[in-house]
């Protein structure tokens, strides 16, 4: 894992400053690769990589790397867990190529000398890569198909510039930080920002799958995909060929990431997915002689680190817990918003970040479980999609006259999915379409009430779509036959690439730890496209398919319980621990100063939730850290002061 930038020149000659610009983004995105770094300008293309030693610790995988000849470059952040048998399978060596290094990032180079870009879509792994071509003059920057690895780009005049993180890019000279206002508008209903967009005016994302290629001289911009689920059903495959194949495919996927010449251990939260990988983790190794981490909380209803313990326990893992506190939030409010450089409502990047500031002192590689409820149907909006086929079938005069009315009349709950909370956005999320139902049972901010909460400056300079477009284009792109693997396909475009992995690669590599994450891996997510959906969720029982690969493998406890999810109880900190802390941060000064909200409307909101007539907790998250973000990036440009030391990964493994 690492961390890497860089520039072309689009009139063919680099300034003279750019190598000092190049060193300055290398500074800041120091944290993502602590062994060792370089700066490279080759032609009109300048180039520059923070490493993170995890794969041949030694000088000969230092990057920038080049071919033998210097005519390919490349700078890297990732893992392509394929490059061994990519390297024998397309006979690398036999066709004369030198390898200095035991690196994946030296078979991509000789890959695309044989390949081109068809190479790309080979790849198995997580990764983010700038590839500069002399041959043609070509820049290529490659994204990994679910958005793991962070890519953003820009181009200031004459110069086209690229980073694995927006802070690399604010330290281009001259560049103005205005707010992207539509970015910021779909955040405050999502707690995200989604697709290509950013925070910031000017700067973009690229998107999963995706690769960019920019040939100096014509200068244009072409992005294509290379990589788009089809959900093809093959019905041939039965129920027991799906465990048996799925099984294996998974634990294959794990094996191959578990390559590394440095500790790994697990991020196991007592869930489904992280409990599966851990239990992988042993079969393989052979043994239990490993890491695991797991958060805990003082409610219960947000805490499962009772079933973290047991699976730790049954598996025998070195077992650590991390309680999160709120005078653990009250501090690192400021500094984790400052390593992800947008405003993020994803309530569990505090708690990732707590666990790998602790598992630094152990490992340099972290496996986690997200991406398994994309591939094995886990969210409780799709038994919620299933549910509502049913509720829809009652006469609309009883759901709107007397089911709505008595769900709405349920006393206000603080608790982790209560049964309130469920009820009623299932209850008024029913009465759309699948697609906009699907939005409404995951969005915070509503269209109606982000346009009271705006100013009347913003709607007079402004005008922007619903944020429930996202959605229902997706839904209505994907070629899916059936209405779940659609919702799926949501989830795979905008959920996954954009909450998920915005808090597993940013809040780990805060600390300077990978996070691997094998339910990506190709080979699974793409056998699981194939798979009748209603292996994947059979009736109302949610990943079907994951609980019978492993009904002999983890305690029938942990095989039976609901999804809870990694959150905090902020919605009754706010009301006792954290209420100072609110009142500072949504000070009316603050506010005013954002030019976003209405300070009475605001007002209203945070007034309500603390008497307990509304449960704003989600609401009052999302609006203070869009505040939190302004005052780092806009109003003060202070945000590296919030970094933490960097520091050393632990001693590597003996070198086999």
């Amino acid at each position: 894992m690492c961390g890497f930038a860089g520039v072309i020149s689009l009139n063919n000659s680099l300034d003279n400053s750019v190598g000092e610009t190049l060193n300055a983004m290398n500074s800041v995105l120091r944290h993502r690769g602590p062994d060792d770094g370089d700066t490279k300008l080759v032609g009109p293309c300048g180039l520059t990589h923070t490493r993170l030693n995890v794969i041949d610790l030694t000088e000969a995988g230092k990057q920038p790397m080049s071919n033998e000849d210097g005519s390919i470059w490349i700078t890297y952040n990732g893992e392509v867990y394929n490059f061994q048998e990519l390297r024998r399978d397309y006979a690398l060596d036999l066709k004369g190529h030198s390898f200095r290094s035991r690196t994946d990032t030296e078979v991509i180079i000789h890959l695309y000398e044989e390949k081109g870009i068809d190479c790309f879509p080979l790849l198995n792994g997580m990764y983010a890569f700038a590839l500069w071509d002399t041959n043609s003059n070509t820049l290529h920057l490659v994204r990994d198909p679910y958005g793991i690895k962070p890519l953003f780009y820009m181009q200031d005049k004459d110069e086209f510039w690229f980073a694995s993180e927006i802070k690399a890019l604010l330290c281009i000279p001259g560049f103005n930080r205005e707010p992207n206002t539509e970015a910021l508008y779909h955040y405050l209903s999502l707690g995200y920002i989604p697709g290509e967009l950013t925070a910031f005016k000017g700067i973009h994302e690229l998107r999963p799958g995706c690769r960019l290629t920019l040939r100096v001289g014509d200068n244009n911009q072409q992005i294509n995909r290379f990589f788009n689920p089809s959900y093809n059903i093959d019905k041939t495959i039965t129920e027991k060929d799906a465990i048996e194949t799925a099984g294996k495919i998974l634990h294959d996927a794990v094996a191959r990431q578990l390559i590394a010449d440095v500790p790994i251990g697990v991020m196991l939260s007592g869930g489904l997915d992280s409990s599966a990988l851990t239990a992988l983790m042993a079969d393989i190794r052979g043994d239990s002689d490993f890491h695991t981490f797991s958060i805990a909380f003082e409610d219960k209803s947000f805490d499962e680190s009772s079933y973290a313990a047991l699976v730790a326990d049954h598996i025998g893992t070195n077992h650590h817990e991390i309680r999160v506190t709120p005078d653990c939030v009250k501090d690192l409010l400021f500094t984790y918003m400052s390593y992800i450089d947008e405003p993020y409502a994803d309530g569990s990047a505090i708690p990732t970040f707590l666990l790998a500031e602790s598992a630094k002192d152990f490992i340099t590689v972290l496996l986690s479980g997200e991406g398994g409820d994309e591939v094995f149907a886990g969210y409780d909006t799709y038994s919620a999609y299933k549910a509502r086929k049913l509720f829809r079938g009652i006469p609309y005069f009883i759901r709107k006259n007397i089911i709505k009315p008595a769900v709405d009349f349920l006393p206000v709950s603080d608790n982790k999915l209560s049964f309130e909370f469920k009820a009623k956005r299932f209850v008024r999320g029913s009465e759309f379409n699948v697609p906009r139902s699907h939005y409404y049972w995951r969005h915070i901010l509503s269209d109606e009430i982000k346009n009271e909460l705006m100013t009347n400056e913003f709607h007079y300079n402004n005008s922007y779509h619903p944020s429930y477009e996202y959605f229902v284009n997706k839904y209505n792109e994907c070629k899916a036959e059936d209405e779940l693997n659609k919702l799926l396909y949501i989830d795979y475009s905008y959920h996954l690439p954009d909450d998920l992995m915005i808090k597993n690669d940013r809040m780990t590599m805060a600390h300077s730890i990978e996070a691997r994450v094998p339910f990506t891996d190709n080979i699974l997510f793409e056998f699981l496209t194939q798979v009748p959906i209603d292996y994947k969720m059979k009736g109302f029982k949610k990943k079907y398919l994951l609980r019978a690969i492993l009904k002999d493998r983890l305690p029938d406890s942990v095989l039976k319980k609901k999804k809870v999810g990694l959150e905090m109880p902020y919605s009754k900190w706010f009301r006792k621990e954290l209420r100072g802390t609110v009142e500072e941060i949504f000070s009316e000064n603050r506010i005013n100063e954002s030019g976003l909200f209405n300070p009475r409307k605001v007002r209203e909101i945070i007034d309500n939730h603390m008497v307990g007539k509304q449960d704003n907790g989600r609401i009052i998250w999302t609006i203070m850290n869009y505040l939190i973000w302004y005052n780092q990036y806009i109003a003060n440009n202070n945000f590296i002061n919030n970094h933490i030391p960097v520091r050393k990964p632990v001693a590597s493994i003996a070198l086999q």
